[in-house]
C-alpha cells in the first residue's frame, strides 16, 4: 500500500471520530467530519454537531490555525452544494482553495449525488473518493436508508437467555441482560430519532421509554395499537414526554379514545390496516418518513419483530445474550413460514462484543 494511501486512511479515520461525536444529533443531517491537513500536520477539524448548525466543513475551517489554500481536506460526505438551512459548504471549499479535496463517501441525496464533486473538479481542484467509503457508509447508514427509500432505518432489539428466551413462561423479563447491557440500549435509544412498541408492551410493562442511563435526547416513542387499547394512564400518555408519543392505529379505534388521547398532547396517526386487522406496518413507516423520522429502534413486541421480518423491513438487529438459561418461556420471534434453512433469513455481515456478562450480536440484514 502507497504511503499517501495509508496517510488518507489515516486522517479519514480521524474524521470519521470526529463524525461519530454528532450521532443523535444531526437528524436528519448525515453525521459528518472534516480535518485539514498541510505538511504532514493537521491545522484545522471540525464536525457537523446538530441540525441547523454549521456544517462539518465550516467548523473545520472556522478551526484553522492557519491559510488552508493548497492544504488537503478531508471529508467523511461529499460537501453539499445546495442551500438547506445553511449555505452550501462548496462555496467556502472553493472560496478556501485547499490543493485536494479527500472524499469518502459520496452523498445519495438527489439534492448533491455526485454534483459536490463535479463542481469542485470543475474548479481544479483535485477531488479523490472512496477513501474508507465502507466505514463512511456504516457511519450514516440511518441516512442512506432514508434518502434512498423515504422510510427510516430499523433496528431491531431485544435481550434474550442462552436458550433464546426473552421472559419466562409466567411473563418475567427483569432483567435478562446486565446492567452494562442496559446503559448500552439506553445509548442506542439515544442515537435513534424513534423507539417502536406494541400495546402489549406497554399493557405488560407500561414502560417510559426515554433514555435515563447516558446523557442523550429522548426520542419520538410510537405505539403500534391497532385497536388503541393501552390504558389511558399509560406513562407514555401522562408523563412529560407525552409530545414525543405517536400512537399508530386503525379505523379500528375508538373515535372517543382518539380524542382522548390528544387532548394528552399525542399524536394519533391512524394507518391502513392489514387484512388481519393489524397496523400496516410498511405504511406506517412510510408515515413516519415524511416525518423525518429517519431511523426507529423496534423494542418489541413479538408480533411486530415478527411482522417486520416477514416483511422485510429490518435493516440490522442488535441481540444481548445472557448466560443464563430459563427453559420454556416467551420467545421474540414467531413464525416466519420457514421450512428450510436455504431460505432462513441471512445477515450480511455482523459482530459480536461484551457487555457485563452478556454477549451483544450486532447484525446487518
Amino acid at each position: 500500500m502507497k504511503k499517501d494511501t495509508i496517510d488518507d486512511s489515516y486522517y479519514m479515520g480521524i474524521a470519521i471520530r470526529l463524525a461519530r461525536r454528532g450521532a443523535g444529533k444531526t437528524s436528519p443531517n448525515p453525521m459528518v467530519g472534516a480535518v485539514i491537513v498541510a505538511n504532514g500536520k493537521i491545522i484545522g477539524q471540525g464536525y457537523h454537531k446538530r441540525c441547523g448548525d454549521h456544517h462539518a466543513e465550516i467548523n473545520a475551517i472556522k478551526s484553522a490555525k492557519k491559510n488552508i489554500n493548497g492544504s488537503t481536506f478531508y471529508i467523511t460526505l461529499e460537501p453539499c452544494s445546495h442551500y438547506g438551512k445553511t449555505p452550501p459548504c462548496i462555496d467556502a471549499l472553493i472560496r478556501e482553495n485547499p490543493g485536494r479535496v479527500v472524499v469518502g463517501s459520496l452523498d445519495p441525496n438527489p439534492k448533491v449525488n455526485g454534483m459536490g464533486v463535479k463542481i469542485l473538479r470543475s474548479k481544479g481542484i483535485k477531488v479523490d473518493v472512496g477513501i474508507c467509503e465502507p466505514e463512511c457508509m456504516q457511519l450514516n447508514e440511518h441516512y442512506f436508508k432514508f434518502v434512498k427509500t423515504g422510510m427510516p432505518y430499523i433496528t431491531v432489539k431485544y435481550a434474550q437467555t442462552l436458550d433464546g428466551r426473552i421472559a419466562t413462561k409466567s411473563g418475567d423479563s427483569q432483567w435478562i441482560s446486565s446492567e452494562a447491557s442496559r446503559r448500552y440500549v439506553h445509548r442506542l435509544r439515544s442515537i435513534n430519532q424513534g423507539i417502536m412498541v406494541g400495546a402489549g408492551t406497554v399493557v405488560a410493562d407500561n414502560p417510559q421509554l426515554t433514555v435515563r442511563h447516558v446523557r442523550g435526547k429522548n426520542p419520538f416513542r410510537i405505539i403500534v395499537d391497532s385497536k388503541l387499547r393501552i390504558p389511558i394512564k399509560s406513562s407514555v400518555l401522562t408523563d412529560a414526554n407525552a409530545c414525543l408519543t405517536i400512537i399508530a392505529t386503525t379505523s379500528a379505534a375508538p373515535a372517543a379514545k382518539i380524542a382522548a388521547v390528544k387532548k394528552r398532547g399525542v399524536e394519533v396517526c391512524v394507518v391502513r390496516k392489514e387484512r388481519d386487522g393489524r397496523v400496516g406496518l410498511r405504511d406506517l413507516l412510510k408515515q413516519l418518513g415524511k416525518r423525518e423520522i429517519m431511523s426507529v429502534l423496534i423494542e418489541g413486541g413479538s408480533e411486530i419483530i415478527t411482522s417486520l421480518l416477514k416483511s422485510g423491513l429490518v435493516d440490522k438487529m442488535i441481540i444481548p445474550i445472557a448466560p443464563m438459561i430459563v427453559g420454556k418461556g416467551l420467545e421474540a420471534i414467531g413464525d416466519l413460514n420457514i421450512n428450510k434453512i436455504n431460505n432462513s433469513i441471512r445477515f450480511t455481515s455482523f459482530k459480536t462484543m461484551k457487555k457485563g456478562d452478556d454477549i451483544i450480536f450486532e447484525g446487518t440484514m
